[in-house]
């Protein structure tokens, strides 16, 4: 895909008008099936699956003006206020994708990020935002255009990836897949498909509270983590066991089965952080009140039969899944038993969200 978006590449701004202004709304996911260790241009060593959600989400807005001397430039804002380390993070991007996009070298761009989550909330912000960011660059591109179809966030969420892996899977929404599989057909590496058609109609709104155990920023970042399975000894063994998770998933779903769906999403989450604690240096990002909210899931699951299960992302803070036949008999519990187990008593309650919205363009 990559030598065909340079060979159609707009070559400068001529077709733009003088200023304008784009804004997309972009949300994070959480990863059920996960992305772990990366290769090349931002590929996957295994295949992923996960889950956008509704209410966590990053706006980026993106304004452009050609008439002025400091074209080429780009100044960028986190939530009103200049961003260093954000920024340092948007001139590499924009640099790496300069090829699929040399009209850039015309313009000035302002850019600025807001979430309507916590930064170091256990929620995805690098996924919603670089997807947003992506989205705003190729809407740039079919500025004149008035609607976009599977091409176009197809070539968004390429784009997307070279950001952040998973920010490729937040382009399309609801359940999206990112990775070459075997077994499922149009599957790739270069960008996320669709999953949501594997998924039946009762289970396509999954709830996820977010239990926040620690808000401070992770000792070992995700891209150290990604690094460590270069020479990881069960690498191999990782990347077969993703695709197997995949189709036991693709399975479980099929037949409705929500205890063949805990189970394999559980798996995940615990194989990820066995990973971390199997590195070489070993790390641990799991805390006392991480064990122990997984251990009231489970006992809580036993006892009352409950459509619920947990997941992680690479950090200590607990992902609780439910669905909404589930969702008042969990949420009774989650305020007695797990709310007293959380900083602050500091819960995120989100659900499966629709994905991207264009929210301004002119």
């Amino acid at each position: 895909m990559g030598t065909k978006y340079i060979s159609e590449a707009v070559a400068d701004a001529g077709f733009l008008p003088e200023k304008g202004k784009i804004v997309w709304e972009s949300p994070s996911n959480i990863a059920l099936i996960k992305y772990w260790g990366k290769y090349g241009q931002q590929y996957p060593e295994n295949p992923s699956l996960s889950m956008s959600l509704k209410k966590s989400v990053s706006i980026v807005e993106l304004r452009f003006r050609k008439n002025t001397d400091k074209k080429g430039t780009v100044d960028f804002k986190f939530e009103g206020i200049e961003n260093q380390q954000f920024k340092q993070r948007v001139d590499k991007y924009l640099y790496q994708i300069a090829g699929y996009f040399p009209f850039l070298k015309d313009l000035y761009l302002e850019i600025n990020s807001s979430n309507t989550f916590p930064h170091s909330s256990g929620v995805a912000s690098s996924a919603s935002f670089m997807s947003a960011l992506a989205l705003c660059i190729c809407t740039l591109e079919k500025f004149t255009h008035q609607t976009y179809d599977s091409d176009f966030y197809q070539k968004a969420s390429f784009m997307a990836r070279l950001g952040s892996g998973s920010a490729s899977r937040s382009v399309l929404g609801k359940f999206a897949a990112w990775g070459k599989n075997p077994g499922f057909s149009g599957s790739s590496d270069e960008y996320a498909v669709s999953f949501t058609e594997f998924i039946p109609e009762n289970l396509r709104i999954i709830h996820d509270a977010v239990i926040i155990v620690n808000s401070a920023p992770k000792k070992v970042s995700s891209s150290q983590g990604h690094q460590l399975m270069q020479n990881h000894f069960y690498k191999q063994a990782r990347i077969q066991q993703a695709n197997t998770n995949i189709f036991r998933l693709m399975e479980a779903f099929s037949s409705n089965n929500w205890e063949s769906i805990s189970d394999v999403i559980e798996n995940e989450a615990l194989s990820l952080h066995a990973l971390m604690l199997s590195s070489s240096p070993g790390y641990i990002l799991l805390q006392q009140q991480t064990i122990d909210i997984i251990d009231a899931i489970r006992e809580f699951r036993k006892v009352s039969g409950a459509q619920i299960c947990f997941t992680l992302d690479a950090g200590p803070n607990v992902h609780v899944l439910y669905t909404e036949k589930a969702k008042q008999q969990v949420e009774t519990f989650i305020d007695k038993e797990l709310k007293p187990l959380a900083e602050n008593n500091h819960i995120i309650y989100d659900k499966t969200g629709e994905g991207p919205v264009l929210k301004e363009k002119f």
